[in-house]
C-alpha cells in the first residue's frame, strides 16, 4: 500500500469549504507521516473529471457538504474507477438529504425528532401559523435546510416571528426546509468505523447549540465529555443505534450520528458520512480515547477505501 499513489481531494465549493481544506491538510499530514505518496485535487480549481486516473491509484476524499458528501463527487471517483473513501454514492445521498434519512430512520423505527418539509412555494401561498397548527408542531422549533452539514442555516425558534424571519432568510437560498420539533438535553456524538462504533463524545456547547461557530471555534469553548456521561446500559444503546444507522444506510469508512438523550430516550438528528478531521472534530478525539493516533485512524479509513458501492 505505501507504494500506492494517494490522491487527496479537498476544498470544494460548498459553505463547508474552509473546514475541507483543514481536513484535507491534516490528512495529508498524517498520510506523508505514514509513508504514502500524497498529491492534492481541489475541484474549486478543476472539475473533478481532470483527475488523472494514471497518476492515482486510491482517493482519500476529504470534501465536506454539498457536491462532496451527497453523492456527487463519489459518482465520478465511481466512473473514474477509482478506489475512495467513506461512503458510497447512494448512502451519501441518503444520509445528507435529511428527509430521505429521516423516512429511513422511521421505517427502521429508529427514533428521531417530529418534523414536517416545507417549500418556498407552500410558504408564499399558505399562513405559517395554519401550518404550524395542522402539524401540531409547537415552539421551540428548528428550522434547517434540507442537505446541509456542519450546521449550516440551522436556527432554533422560540415563536412564529423568530421563525418567520429564519424561513424568509433561508428561503433566498433554498427551494426547501425542514421544521422540526426541538429536543432538549445532552448532546451525544458517536463515531463508527469500518463498522464498529469506537465511542461517544458528550457536547456541552457555550451557545444555543452545537452550531458551527461551537464546531470550529475555540472561542466558543464547549466542553467536550469523553466518554459521555451517560448509564453504561445508554452508552451501549446510543452505540448500537449509532452501528445500526451506519448499516442500514450502507456506509462505509467511517460515519459520525448526533443524538439528543432527553428523558430517557436517543433521538438521532443526523448522520455525517464525511465527519471533519480538523484539530478541534470529533471523530479524531473519540479515536484518541480508544488509543487511535490521528495517523492510524487516517490509514484505517484510507485501507476500507473501495468502488461499486
Amino acid at each position: 500500500m505505501k507504494n500506492k499513489k494517494v490522491l487527496v481531494v479537498l476544498g470544494g465549493t460548498s459553505g463547508e469549504r474552509a473546514i475541507s481544506l483543514d481536513s484535507g491538510r491534516a490528512c495529508i499530514k498524517a498520510l506523508k507521516k505514514k509513508g504514502y505518496k500524497v498529491s492534492t485535487f481541489d475541484p474549486k480549481k478543476k472539475p473533478l473529471n481532470f483527475i488523472d486516473k494514471n497518476k492515482t491509484d486510491i482517493i482519500f476524499n476529504a470534501l465536506h457538504g454539498k457536491d462532496g458528501e451527497d453523492g456527487v463527487a463519489q459518482s465520478y471517483f465511481e466512473y473514474l474507477r477509482i478506489p475512495y473513501t467513506h461512503s458510497g454514492i447512494t448512502s451519501s445521498h441518503n444520509a445528507m438529504n435529511k428527509i430521505i434519512s429521516k423516512e429511513i430512520f422511521k421505517k427502521h423505527k429508529i427514533r428521531s425528532p417530529l418534523y414536517f418539509v416545507l417549500t418556498k412555494d407552500v410558504y408564499k401561498k399558505i399562513k405559517l401559523t395554519k401550518i404550524l397548527k395542522k402539524r401540531k408542531l409547537n415552539f421551540p422549533i428548528v428550522i434547517k435546510p434540507v442537505n446541509e452539514g456542519s450546521s449550516l442555516g440551522v436556527k432554533i425558534c422560540k415563536n412564529i416571528f423568530e421563525l418567520k424571519k429564519a424561513a424568509e432568510s433561508l428561503f433566498k437560498k433554498y427551494i426547501e426546509l425542514i421544521l422540526e420539533k426541538y429536543i432538549a438535553g445532552q448532546e451525544i456524538q458517536v463515531a463508527v468505523l469500518n463498522k464498529v462504533p469506537l465511542g461517544a463524545i458528550e457536547l456541552q456547547p457555550k451557545r444555543k447549540f452545537y452550531d458551527y461557530k461551537a464546531k470550529y471555534s475555540k472561542a466558543a469553548q464547549t466542553k467536550h465529555i469523553m466518554p459521555a456521561n451517560l448509564k453504561e446500559s445508554k452508552y451501549k444503546e446510543v452505540l448500537k443505534i449509532a452501528k445500526k444507522t451506519h448499516d442500514i444506510l450502507g456506509c462505509k469508512g467511517v460515519t459520525r450520528s448526533d443524538f439528543k438523550f432527553f428523558k430517557n430516550k436517543f433521538y438521532l438528528l443526523e448522520i455525517n458520512t464525511q465527519p471533519g478531521m480538523t484539530s478541534l472534530s470529533l471523530v479524531p478525539e473519540i479515536a484518541s480515547y480508544k488509543r487511535i493516533s490521528f495517523e492510524n485512524l487516517v490509514e484505517k479509513i484510507l485501507l476500507n477505501a473501495s468502488i461499486n458501492r
